[in-house]
Protein backbone atom coordinates (compact mmCIF):
# COMPACT_ATOMS: atom_id res chain seq x y z
CA UNK A 1 0.00 0.00 0.00
CA UNK A 2 1.52 3.27 -1.11
CA UNK A 3 2.32 5.55 2.09
CA UNK A 4 3.98 8.38 3.66
CA UNK A 5 6.24 7.43 6.70
CA UNK A 6 8.54 10.37 8.26
CA UNK A 7 9.47 12.52 5.14
CA UNK A 8 9.42 9.63 2.40
CA UNK A 9 6.41 8.96 -0.23
CA UNK A 10 6.74 5.31 -1.48
CA UNK A 11 4.81 3.93 -3.99
CA UNK A 12 5.41 -0.10 -3.61
CA UNK A 13 5.03 -2.47 -6.42
CA UNK A 14 4.20 -5.42 -4.89
CA UNK A 15 3.61 -7.90 -7.46
CA UNK A 16 7.48 -7.52 -8.69
CA UNK A 17 8.50 -7.33 -4.95
CA UNK A 18 10.04 -3.38 -5.61
CA UNK A 19 9.09 0.07 -4.79
CA UNK A 20 10.35 3.72 -5.65
CA UNK A 21 10.45 6.67 -2.80
CA UNK A 22 10.56 10.49 -3.27
CA UNK A 23 11.75 12.83 -0.18
CA UNK A 24 9.08 15.06 0.63
CA UNK A 25 8.68 18.71 2.20
CA UNK A 26 5.64 18.77 2.08
CA UNK A 27 1.46 17.89 1.11
CA UNK A 28 0.21 20.58 -1.11
CA UNK A 29 -2.83 19.04 -2.07
CA UNK A 30 -5.67 16.66 -1.52
CA UNK A 31 -9.01 16.03 -3.19
CA UNK A 32 -11.42 12.83 -3.55
CA UNK A 33 -12.94 13.58 -6.75
CA UNK A 34 -15.84 11.47 -8.09
CA UNK A 35 -12.90 9.75 -9.76
CA UNK A 36 -10.07 9.15 -7.82
CA UNK A 37 -7.78 10.98 -5.17
CA UNK A 38 -5.44 13.39 -6.05
CA UNK A 39 -2.96 14.46 -4.15
CA UNK A 40 0.37 16.86 -4.64
CA UNK A 41 3.32 16.75 -2.92
CA UNK A 42 6.70 19.47 -2.48
CA UNK A 43 9.28 17.11 -2.81
CA UNK A 44 13.15 17.60 -1.75
CA UNK A 45 14.37 17.33 -5.30
CA UNK A 46 12.03 15.92 -8.11
CA UNK A 47 9.95 19.31 -7.55
CA UNK A 48 6.15 18.99 -7.38
CA UNK A 49 4.68 15.40 -7.34
CA UNK A 50 1.26 14.24 -8.29
CA UNK A 51 0.08 11.02 -6.91
CA UNK A 52 -3.76 9.52 -7.96
CA UNK A 53 -5.23 7.13 -6.27
CA UNK A 54 -2.14 6.29 -4.73
CA UNK A 55 0.23 5.82 -7.97
CA UNK A 56 2.56 8.68 -9.23
CA UNK A 57 1.45 10.58 -12.22
CA UNK A 58 4.23 13.30 -12.51
CA UNK A 59 6.85 14.91 -11.01
CA UNK A 60 8.21 18.29 -12.42
CA UNK A 61 11.61 16.84 -12.81
CA UNK A 62 11.23 14.16 -15.22
CA UNK A 63 7.64 14.80 -17.07
CA UNK A 64 9.26 15.59 -20.39
CA UNK A 65 10.40 12.71 -20.82
CA UNK A 66 6.91 11.20 -21.37
CA UNK A 67 5.37 14.14 -22.62
CA UNK A 68 7.80 14.64 -25.06
CA UNK A 69 7.46 10.69 -26.24
CA UNK A 70 3.93 10.44 -26.12
CA UNK A 71 3.61 13.14 -28.70
CA UNK A 72 6.42 13.81 -31.26
CA UNK A 73 7.05 10.79 -32.85
CA UNK A 74 3.86 10.15 -33.89
CA UNK A 75 3.38 13.60 -34.75
CA UNK A 76 6.40 13.55 -36.99
CA UNK A 77 5.15 10.05 -38.18
CA UNK A 78 1.73 11.45 -39.45
CA UNK A 79 2.93 13.03 -42.50
CA UNK A 80 0.63 15.82 -41.89
CA UNK A 81 -1.32 16.21 -38.21
CA UNK A 82 -3.68 18.77 -38.53
CA UNK A 83 -6.46 17.37 -36.50
CA UNK A 84 -5.33 15.81 -32.86
CA UNK A 85 -7.19 13.76 -29.97
CA UNK A 86 -6.00 13.18 -26.40
CA UNK A 87 -7.50 10.95 -24.69
CA UNK A 88 -7.14 11.35 -20.69
CA UNK A 89 -3.77 13.80 -20.13
CA UNK A 90 -5.58 16.11 -17.51
CA UNK A 91 -2.43 17.25 -16.84
CA UNK A 92 -2.49 18.66 -19.96
CA UNK A 93 1.46 18.14 -21.09
CA UNK A 94 0.94 16.00 -23.84
CA UNK A 95 -1.68 19.35 -25.16
CA UNK A 96 1.59 21.50 -24.33
CA UNK A 97 4.17 19.47 -26.64
CA UNK A 98 1.00 18.78 -29.10
CA UNK A 99 0.56 22.58 -29.62
CA UNK A 100 4.15 23.45 -30.17
CA UNK A 101 3.70 21.67 -33.88
CA UNK A 102 2.39 24.52 -36.22
CA UNK A 103 0.86 22.19 -38.15
CA UNK A 104 -1.72 20.96 -35.74
CA UNK A 105 -5.03 22.97 -36.41
CA UNK A 106 -7.49 21.44 -33.41
CA UNK A 107 -6.26 19.67 -30.71
CA UNK A 108 -9.36 18.34 -28.27
CA UNK A 109 -8.17 16.44 -24.88
CA UNK A 110 -10.91 14.44 -23.25
CA UNK A 111 -9.95 13.70 -20.06
CA UNK A 112 -12.84 12.03 -17.59
CA UNK A 113 -11.73 14.50 -14.49
CA UNK A 114 -11.52 17.85 -14.30
CA UNK A 115 -9.94 17.57 -10.93
CA UNK A 116 -6.25 16.43 -12.32
CA UNK A 117 -6.53 19.90 -15.15
CA UNK A 118 -7.64 22.07 -12.13
CA UNK A 119 -4.62 20.65 -9.63
CA UNK A 120 -1.74 21.23 -12.38
CA UNK A 121 -3.16 24.60 -13.43
CA UNK A 122 -2.19 25.45 -9.78
CA UNK A 123 1.20 23.38 -9.37
CA UNK A 124 2.29 22.69 -12.55
CA UNK A 125 1.44 25.86 -14.55
CA UNK A 126 4.27 24.76 -16.58
CA UNK A 127 2.24 21.99 -18.27
CA UNK A 128 -1.01 23.89 -18.93
CA UNK A 129 0.99 27.04 -20.98
CA UNK A 130 -1.35 26.44 -23.91
CA UNK A 131 -4.40 25.79 -22.61
CA UNK A 132 -5.21 29.32 -23.51
CA UNK A 133 -4.43 28.18 -27.27
CA UNK A 134 -7.20 28.85 -29.67
CA UNK A 135 -6.49 25.49 -31.15
CA UNK A 136 -6.67 23.72 -27.95
CA UNK A 137 -10.29 22.55 -26.88
CA UNK A 138 -10.55 21.19 -23.00
CA UNK A 139 -13.05 18.48 -22.59
CA UNK A 140 -14.18 17.05 -19.57
CA UNK A 141 -16.31 13.74 -20.30
CA UNK A 142 -15.24 10.18 -20.63
CA UNK A 143 -13.15 9.18 -23.76
CA UNK A 144 -14.18 6.17 -24.39
CA UNK A 145 -17.62 7.57 -25.46
CA UNK A 146 -15.86 10.54 -27.12
CA UNK A 147 -14.23 8.04 -29.69
CA UNK A 148 -17.06 5.64 -30.01
CA UNK A 149 -19.28 8.97 -30.91
CA UNK A 150 -16.43 10.98 -33.00
CA UNK A 151 -17.49 11.17 -36.81
CA UNK A 152 -15.42 8.57 -38.97
CA UNK A 153 -11.98 9.84 -40.24
CA UNK A 154 -12.15 13.06 -38.17
CA UNK A 155 -8.84 12.95 -36.65
CA UNK A 156 -5.31 12.58 -37.83
CA UNK A 157 -3.99 11.37 -34.03
CA UNK A 158 -5.21 10.03 -31.25
CA UNK A 159 -2.95 9.98 -27.92
CA UNK A 160 -4.53 7.67 -25.56
CA UNK A 161 -2.35 9.46 -22.21
CA UNK A 162 -3.96 7.37 -19.63
CA UNK A 163 -3.00 6.21 -16.39
CA UNK A 164 -2.64 2.29 -15.54
CA UNK A 165 -5.37 0.20 -17.02
CA UNK A 166 -7.14 -0.38 -13.71
CA UNK A 167 -10.14 1.44 -12.96
CA UNK A 168 -11.63 4.66 -15.08
CA UNK A 169 -8.44 3.69 -17.77
CA UNK A 170 -9.44 -0.21 -17.93
CA UNK A 171 -11.87 0.25 -20.65
CA UNK A 172 -8.61 2.01 -23.18
CA UNK A 173 -6.82 -0.97 -23.24
CA UNK A 174 -9.06 -3.38 -25.47
CA UNK A 175 -10.03 -4.59 -29.21
CA UNK A 176 -13.44 -2.21 -28.74
CA UNK A 177 -11.55 0.29 -28.23
CA UNK A 178 -8.66 0.10 -30.65
CA UNK A 179 -11.85 -0.58 -33.45
CA UNK A 180 -13.43 2.74 -32.33
CA UNK A 181 -9.94 4.30 -32.72
CA UNK A 182 -9.14 2.87 -36.50
CA UNK A 183 -12.83 4.02 -37.42
CA UNK A 184 -12.54 8.20 -36.04
CA UNK A 185 -8.81 7.93 -37.19
CA UNK A 186 -8.37 8.85 -41.14
CA UNK A 187 -6.32 7.34 -43.74
CA UNK A 188 -2.93 8.12 -42.37
CA UNK A 189 -3.99 8.06 -38.93
CA UNK A 190 -2.07 7.25 -35.88
CA UNK A 191 -3.37 5.99 -32.44
CA UNK A 192 -0.23 6.09 -29.60
CA UNK A 193 -1.02 4.86 -26.16
CA UNK A 194 1.36 4.52 -22.60
CA UNK A 195 1.90 0.59 -23.07
CA UNK A 196 3.94 0.13 -19.26
CA UNK A 197 7.09 -1.03 -18.61
CA UNK A 198 9.29 -3.67 -21.26
CA UNK A 199 10.68 -5.28 -18.11
CA UNK A 200 7.26 -5.74 -15.40
CA UNK A 201 4.68 -5.54 -18.52
CA UNK A 202 5.16 -7.59 -21.32
CA UNK A 203 2.43 -9.86 -21.28
CA UNK A 204 0.31 -5.93 -21.81
CA UNK A 205 2.63 -4.72 -23.99
CA UNK A 206 1.85 -8.40 -26.32
CA UNK A 207 -1.67 -7.99 -25.97
CA UNK A 208 -1.98 -4.40 -26.96
CA UNK A 209 0.04 -5.61 -30.20
CA UNK A 210 -2.68 -8.02 -30.53
CA UNK A 211 -5.51 -6.45 -29.92
CA UNK A 212 -4.22 -3.24 -32.29
CA UNK A 213 -3.83 -5.62 -35.13
CA UNK A 214 -6.89 -7.50 -34.69
CA UNK A 215 -8.81 -4.42 -34.71
CA UNK A 216 -7.54 -3.85 -38.24
CA UNK A 217 -4.29 -1.69 -37.52
CA UNK A 218 -1.70 -3.26 -40.41
CA UNK A 219 1.57 -1.99 -38.55
CA UNK A 220 1.74 -1.55 -34.69
CA UNK A 221 5.35 -0.90 -33.10
CA UNK A 222 6.56 0.22 -29.88
CA UNK A 223 9.14 3.14 -28.64
CA UNK A 224 10.82 3.14 -25.24
CA UNK A 225 12.16 5.86 -23.10
CA UNK A 226 13.34 6.03 -19.72
CA UNK A 227 11.09 6.91 -16.62
CA UNK A 228 12.54 7.07 -13.42
CA UNK A 229 9.39 8.04 -11.26
CA UNK A 230 7.32 4.60 -13.13
CA UNK A 231 7.96 1.07 -12.07
CA UNK A 232 11.31 -0.06 -13.12
CA UNK A 233 12.17 2.88 -14.29
CA UNK A 234 11.53 2.05 -18.61
CA UNK A 235 8.46 3.33 -20.06
CA UNK A 236 7.20 2.65 -23.37
CA UNK A 237 4.29 3.81 -26.02
CA UNK A 238 2.90 2.13 -28.52
CA UNK A 239 1.85 3.21 -31.77
CA UNK A 240 -0.59 1.59 -34.38
CA UNK A 241 -0.69 3.27 -37.58
CA UNK A 242 -4.24 3.00 -40.41
CA UNK A 243 -1.93 3.63 -43.39
CA UNK A 244 1.17 1.70 -42.50
CA UNK A 245 3.42 4.74 -42.20
CA UNK A 246 5.33 3.89 -38.94
CA UNK A 247 8.72 3.15 -40.57
CA UNK A 248 9.12 6.51 -41.73
CA UNK A 249 8.94 10.03 -40.59
CA UNK A 250 9.49 13.63 -41.38
CA UNK A 251 13.12 14.18 -40.13
CA UNK A 252 13.76 17.28 -41.87
CA UNK A 253 10.89 18.83 -40.41
CA UNK A 254 12.19 17.26 -36.93
CA UNK A 255 15.48 18.15 -37.53
CA UNK A 256 14.24 21.42 -38.23
CA UNK A 257 11.48 22.30 -35.34
CA UNK A 258 11.66 25.84 -34.39
CA UNK A 259 10.27 24.91 -30.72
CA UNK A 260 13.02 23.20 -27.96
CA UNK A 261 12.74 19.68 -26.26
CA UNK A 262 15.05 18.42 -23.49
CA UNK A 263 15.08 14.83 -24.82
CA UNK A 264 13.02 14.23 -27.67
CA UNK A 265 15.45 14.83 -31.27
CA UNK A 266 16.10 13.17 -34.57
CA UNK A 267 18.28 10.82 -33.06
CA UNK A 268 16.17 9.38 -30.32
CA UNK A 269 13.54 9.15 -32.95
CA UNK A 270 15.10 6.29 -34.78
CA UNK A 271 16.83 4.79 -31.57
CA UNK A 272 13.97 4.43 -29.53
CA UNK A 273 12.15 1.88 -32.11
CA UNK A 274 15.25 0.04 -31.79
CA UNK A 275 14.21 -3.12 -29.23
CA UNK A 276 15.92 -5.68 -27.77
CA UNK A 277 15.67 -9.52 -28.44
CA UNK A 278 13.16 -10.10 -26.00
CA UNK A 279 10.94 -7.18 -26.87
CA UNK A 280 11.01 -8.28 -30.75
CA UNK A 281 10.74 -11.85 -30.77
CA UNK A 282 7.53 -11.27 -28.51
CA UNK A 283 6.15 -9.00 -30.83
CA UNK A 284 7.00 -10.94 -33.76
CA UNK A 285 5.08 -13.74 -32.76
CA UNK A 286 1.86 -11.29 -32.28
CA UNK A 287 2.49 -10.18 -35.60
CA UNK A 288 2.89 -14.15 -37.46
CA UNK A 289 -0.69 -15.19 -35.36
CA UNK A 290 -2.67 -11.80 -36.89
Amino acid sequence: MNRLEGNWWSEPCEEHGSAFSLKVKSRLHEEQTPFQKIEVYETEKFGNLMVIDGFVMLTSRDNFLYHEMMSHPALYTHPAPKRVLIIGGGDCGTLREVLRHPEVERAQQVDIDEGVTRAAELYFPELCEFNDDPRAELHFADGIRWVKEAEAGSVDVIIVDSTDPIGPAEGLFNEAFYRDCYRALGGNGILVQQSESPLLHMRLLTEMHGAMRTAGFPDVRTLQFPQPVYPSGWWSATLAGKGGVLDQFREVDARNKVYPTAYYSVGIHRAAFALPPFMQEAFDRVRNQA
